[in-house]
């Protein structure tokens, strides 16, 4: 028995906020009915098998209606009272322009969690600002902190702030329906992207405070290094990078030691933390030097055996290949109909008791609107009815 059996999840997602969270919930064994207009989820319009689409919708059924059609919000009304969560994430406002906002769900259903997944929020300044990742990561510090000094600032090139919103959503929806078990009410449910992101920068953060009354404010950008600990850099390998980091005094010497340099962790300008991150510049160089001749592999693994936290650099290549993730279950290949193997994620979150066993395919836009509203009591003859007239697809 799945952890989420028996709880059905209206998902109104779009793109990566929305759909995440709907991912995650039917992950966790929930039923999740994907609402989409006529056209499909936007990112249908990248092609009929976008990888970003089937990645982020698998274990969910479509259902496609005109929700500005008044049929087509009496069926999604219908929906709404045998569901236990709506999930969302458009624009301020569009929910209740079309007559399906908080209040009218909470009339029709008391014990409903609604999840709004917003940019900025309902309410603040920046409330009615567009929100896309990259206006997100750009006005909540993010860019401002990633790349080099001497460069402009630049986005991450993973998708944080739409994922963290999902991710969060998702917890949201889970602490409501805990609640719901002891009130026997349903809540609103909101989490603003640009929340998500503030609690990322503590590193950063701690830096600037660190610095109050002091003439020595920390740089923005450092690029791949740390504001105190040093070494903690990428450094060239002979086929590509390897992330290294001395976070303890013991690690810089175990460092020195596979360097053939022990006494650079006891006397001279390396000795300590704070005197490394003083002469950080020339220390970097001769760790680059000593590693620049070295596999990235083989100079990671003598690295580990020594105990130096340290990694390889991969490519996105070798991401989409790596074992480790297909030993874990993260990357998983499902058969699709028209797009033939399809590697999809597998669930992040491990529950020992209710793992995650049977993978089905993202739906086609509508691919169970005649299975849902039959499920509503609609007969054959209505719903071909309202499909002729583009109530539903």
């Amino acid at each position: 028995m799945a952890a989420l059996d028996g709880v059905r999840v209206i998902e109104l997602g779009q793109i990566y906020n929305g759909p995440y969270c709907g991912l995650l919930l039917a992950y966790l064994g929930a039923d999740v009915i994907k609402v989409e207009p006529l056209g499909g989820d936007r990112l249908r319009s990248l092609g009929e098998n976008a990888h970003e689409f089937l990645m982020l919708n698998s274990n969910k059924s479509s259902i496609a209606l005109n929700l500005k059609a008044p049929e087509a919000r009496e069926l999604f009304l219908a929906l709404v009272r045998d569901a236990d969560v709506v999930v969302e994430n458009f624009k301020n406002g569009v929910m209740s322009r079309m007559g399906l906002g908080w209040e009218v769900l909470r009339e029709a259903n008391p014990r409903l969690v609604y999840a709004d997944g917003k940019g900025f929020g309902s309410e603040g300044p920046y409330a009615e600002y567009p929100a896309m990742d990259v206006t997100i990561q750009a006005i909540a510090g993010v860019m401002s902190i990633t790349g080099f000094p001497e460069n402009p600032p630049v986005k991450t090139g993973a998708t944080v702030a739409d994922f963290l919103g999902g991710i969060h959503l998702a917890a949201g929806v889970l602490a409501a329906l805990y609640e719901r078990e002891r009130t026997g009410q349903g809540q609103r449910v909101e989490v603003a992207m640009h929340d998500t992101i503030y609690p990322t920068l503590a590193s950063s953060l701690g830096a600037l405070y660190k610095s109050a009354g002091t003439s020595h404010e920390p740089p923005d950008r450092i690029g791949n290094r740390h504001y105190i600990v040093a070494p903690y850099n990428v450094y060239p390998a002979g086929d590509g990078h390897v992330a290294i980091m001395c976070v303890s005094q013991e690690h810089w010497a175990q460092l020195a030691a596979l360097m053939e340099r022990p006494e650079l962790a006891s006397e001279g300008p390396f000795a300590d933390l704070f005197a490394r991150a003083v002469h950080v510049d020339e220390l970097d160089a001769m760790i680059a030097e000593w590693t620049a001749a070295q596999r990235k592999w083989d100079l990671t693994k003598r690295l580990l055996a020594a105990g130096v936290p340290a990694a390889p650099v991969l490519s996105l290549r070798e991401v989409a290949d790596d074992p480790h993730l297909l030993a874990r279950g993260m990357i998983r290949e499902i058969e699709h109909p028209t797009g033939g193997p399809v590697r999809v994620p597998g669930n992040p979150i491990r529950l020992e008791s209710s793992p995650l066993r049977e993978l089905r395919r993202a739906p086609r836009v509508g691919e169970h609107t005649e299975q849902v509203l039959q499920g509503l009591g609609l007969s054959e003859e209505r719903i071909a009815e309202l499909r002729e007239r583009g109530v539903v697809r």
